[in-house]
């Protein structure tokens, strides 16, 4: 019987895990104990942004299938739920902050490890940056309902007014990250507390005024063909719905990226990963079912399906359902989903860039922790320059460049989620025969979610390559999604060579476990 791994706590020697210089990497400096079950939870709730998730895309899914939206909601929910359990797997043995990183490297060695790294960190950023966008966009439109002014909410038009007003979100949020995981979990209670209030008054209202009140011609009744997945219309509308619907449980894995300032390092962590992801497909389904009822799924007025309103259906529900006493709280919950997602997404890539610092897969000064705050303060900067150059230069440069980066995130998504996945089940090859347990939560389950993911990245890469993703726009008759997405990850590999010069050390196998060392 394979010998079972030691539980690491934080500050503990990461066995196995060497420093530049070939010596062992202690613990990084981050608070212990700071977080707790719920809180955690709440981090990786808050990360993946329920409200604005909702709002964005429950017109685009109903778009490409229908009344079957509830039924690809959990389709979606079924591969990161295998992932999760990868997640916690591995988060058992090696509580790191640098999660899909460490534990890739571990797995697969040095190269693999730092584009899986690379993948979490560049997927991260172009997230805050929508996120950004998003809430400021959203913060003008509530003013302007707010105050009843056309011209207030008209400059979110003016582009240098935005990507001014999203600057300073960027740098709101990098402050309050820089203080540290606690002041973050403080202002998060609050944040996603709203939403999931707000959700469950829509989602009531909306019910209570469906197809029995009789006066909304697109209201229909519930059925339970809804959850059927095999009733979409063709397996190219399946996918495309499917992938919508990953990118609305991106996220989670942020209560994993906090696991060393979490109390209970080795369990919590994984634990609130789970609980985060049971409220998620919970609100996203009545809520989906709710709408899906009182608004119907045609194509004009107030249905889902209507183009016109696909990118801010609850704009368009607002007053029906909520009345206008009520209805501007739907605005205030998705500004709050924006801006509490940009705040705690800090999390997972600042740390993600501390542990690569840390053994030697990046510059060294990026591994400085601030004193008081207990935080890297040094990678949350940069985090937040980075985030604030790309979306500047994305916007001046070309909307549709925009457009078609945003589109491009679900491709490096499915790209570091699966390599995590297939780690945990090579990680622990020599453990899975000794119980069924083990089998089926560190082989079967992780190895079925990553291919899930990696069928997902490849279909996906295929239908990227036809100029009509995204924006329509095209480099010498290919897609630019496709430019993008794989340009990034082309970026990636360069960078990759450029610290193999600088730090041969960890490339060599002597900082992380080498492929074959397992």
């Amino acid at each position: 019987m394979a010998q079972a791994h030691p539980r690491l706590r934080s500050g503990d020697t990461v066995t196995g895990v060497a420093g530049a210089d070939g010596g062992e990497v202690r613990g990084k400096g981050l608070g212990g104990d700071s977080v707790g079950l719920l809180g955690s939870a709440v981090i990786g709730i808050s990360t993946v942004a329920p409200v604005y998730c909702l709002t964005s895309t429950l017109g685009p899914t109903v778009g490409q299938v229908g009344v079957q939206m509830p039924a690809v909601f959990l389709a979606g929910f079924l591969p990161m739920l295998l992932v999760a359990f990868a997640y916690r797997e591995l988060n058992n043995v090696l509580p790191d902050c640098g999660t899909s990183f460490t534990w890739t490297v571990r797995a697969f060695g040095p190269r693999i490890g730092w584009m899986c790294g690379w993948g979490l960190v560049i997927a991260t950023i172009i997230v805050l940056s929508n996120l950004a966008g998003v809430a400021t966009s959203f913060f003008y439109l509530l003013l302007g309902e707010i105050t009843g002014s056309e011209a207030v909410g008209a400059l979110n038009d003016d582009r240098v007014v935005h990507v001014l007003t999203c600057l300073a979100f960027i740098a709101v949020a990098t402050a309050v990250s820089y203080r540290g995981v606690t002041a973050t979990k403080g202002v998060q209670y609050g944040l996603v507390g709203l939403q999931l209030a707000v959700l469950a008054v829509f989602v009531a209202m909306a019910i209570g005024k469906s197809p029995s009140s009789g006066s909304l011609p697109g209201a229909v009744d519930f059925s339970w063909a809804w959850l059927n997945p095999f009733a979409v219309p063709s397996f190219g509308a399946f996918t495309a719905g499917l992938s919508l619907s990953i990118f609305m449980f991106w996220g989670w894995d942020a209560c994993l990226t906090v696991n060393e300032e979490t109390a209970g390092s080795e369990k919590t962590p994984g634990r609130a990963a789970l609980l985060a992801m049971a409220v998620l497909v919970g609100s996203y389904l009545l809520t989906a079912v709710a709408a899906q009822m009182f608004a119907g799924v045609g194509r004009e007025g107030t249905g889902l399906g209507n183009p016109e309103t696909a990118d801010n259906v609850f704009a368009a529900l607002a007053d029906p359902v909520l009345g206008t006493a009520l209805g501007v709280l739907l605005f205030v919950a998705v500004l709050a989903s924006a801006a509490a997602s940009l705040q705690t997404t800090f999390l997972p890539v600042a740390r993600t860039v501390l542990a690569m610092s840390t053994y030697g897969a990046l510059p060294p000064s990026f591994a400085r922790i601030h004193p008081r705050f207990k935080s890297p303060g040094r990678a949350t900067v940069a985090a937040g320059v980075a985030t604030g150059v790309f979306y500047a230069a994305m916007s001046f440069l070309s909307e549709n460049v925009l457009i078609d980066t945003i589109y491009a995130l679900g491709l490096m998504i499915c790209f570091y989620y699966s390599i995590t996945a297939f780690a945990c089940a090579w990680f622990f090859r020599g453990e899975l025969r000794n119980s069924l347990r083990d089998a089926c939560f560190k082989g079967v389950f992780p190895l079925t979610g990553g291919m899930l993911l990696a069928a997902v990245f490849f279909k996906t890469l295929h239908d990227m390559w036809d100029p009509a993703y995204g924006s329509g726009s095209s480099v010498l008759g290919v897609g630019s999604v496709f430019v993008i997405g794989v340009g990034l990850l082309a970026v990636g590999v360069v960078l990759m060579e450029l610290m193999r010069r600088r730090s041969p050390a960890f490339f060599r196998g002597s900082v992380g476990a080498s492929a074959g060392a397992r």
